[in-house]
């Protein structure tokens, strides 16, 4: 059986009928991103604007109506089942419908045809989902974190850290969250999540101050970067105080790196906002948060390609 014929045996067995949704005239395949418009291209002018059409209409509603979503990604998928995009959108809307197995199927599949780990976390997940705690701590481990994304390695440990908890291992959840990135000091896109996760677990273990201070950083990373252009831009939060929860190790070893010029701020710009450079505060200013651009330690380009279409799904807590 050829490559062509068995993916088509797959997404007949998705569901035996399917009718198409209807499509509203102002959803076009130009409300793709551009990765994920030329991965269409292979396609015919008229099956690449209906595979397109359908892929965006399924963002447009995935978080009101995930069951929509994912009938119009199972249209996209009838009509373009050996493109890669078109199989991980299947899987994030399987995931989140709470298809588990399908999700992880098309995942598979996805990464088969892609060669890209950047849906490992939701893969680990799905296992999860599924009730295989072991088999998702054993697929984590098996790709070299070092070769991921930041973003990607932190929904990893945050799905790992959720499968350690699934079998009662709370100290070992809370190692898995122990990652460069939980820095207090700098705020990601993706910091807001496992600044909140970390929280979690501590609140498992007793250790309830140590939560409320992780959730306070939570709440205030999520602030910092919904104020920003660039959801990859890195925000400095200093803390108020010293704060004596925090492991020397990660204190010192801060995965954003601030580019830029620096400017000094008196005392009365304590709460002032400054776009375009990392600012530094005096220990006056400590509630100030400064936006900048900067580079992961990862090495990746906060605007990669690779990265341009990837969806976000949220590992189950």
């Amino acid at each position: 059986m050829t490559e062509e014929q068995r993916m088509q045996r797959e997404l007949r067995s998705v569901r035996p009928r399917h009718d198409d949704p209807e499509l509203p005239d102002d959803v076009t395949s130009q409300d793709l991103d551009r990765i994920a418009r030329n991965e269409l291209k292979t396609l015919s002018k008229d099956n690449a604007e209906a595979v397109g059409r359908h892929l965006a209409m399924a963002a447009r509603v995935i978080d009101e109506d995930p069951e929509l979503a994912h009938r119009h990604v199972m249209s996209a998928a009838r009509r373009a089942g050996r493109i890669a995009v078109v199989r991980e959108s299947l899987a994030i809307t399987a995931y989140a419908t709470g298809d588990f197995a399908l999700a992880l199927r098309e995942l598979r599949t996805y990464r088969r045809i892609s060669g890209s780990n950047a849906q490992l976390p939701l893969m680990v997940d799905s296992e999860r989902g599924v009730g295989r705690p072991d088999r998702a701590l054993e697929l984590g481990r098996s790709v070299d974190r070092a070769t991921l994304p930041a973003s990607v390695q932190v929904a990893l440990a945050i799905a790992m850290s959720g499968a350690r908890l699934d079998l009662g291992e709370a100290e070992a959840a809370l190692s898995e969250l122990e990652i460069p990135q939980l820095d207090p000091k700098t705020a990601f896109s993706y910091s807001a999540e496992l600044f909140a996760a970390y929280a979690e677990v501590l609140a498992e273990l007793g250790r309830e101050d140590e939560a409320e201070l992780w959730n306070e950083r939570a709440d205030r990373a999520d602030a910092a970067v919904s104020g920003a252009s660039d959801a990859d831009e890195t925000m400095e939060i200093l803390e108020i105080e010293d704060d004596e929860f925090m492991d020397d190790e990660f204190m010192d070893d801060s995965d954003g790196v601030s580019t830029g010029s620096t400017t000094e701020l008196d005392s009365d710009d304590a709460d002032g906002v400054s776009t375009g450079s990392t600012t530094e505060l005096d220990a006056d200013d400590a509630d100030g948060v400064s936006t900048g651009s900067t580079g992961e330690s990862t090495g990746e380009s906060a605007g990669s390609d690779d990265e341009e279409h990837d969806a976000e799904a949220s590992p189950r807590g």
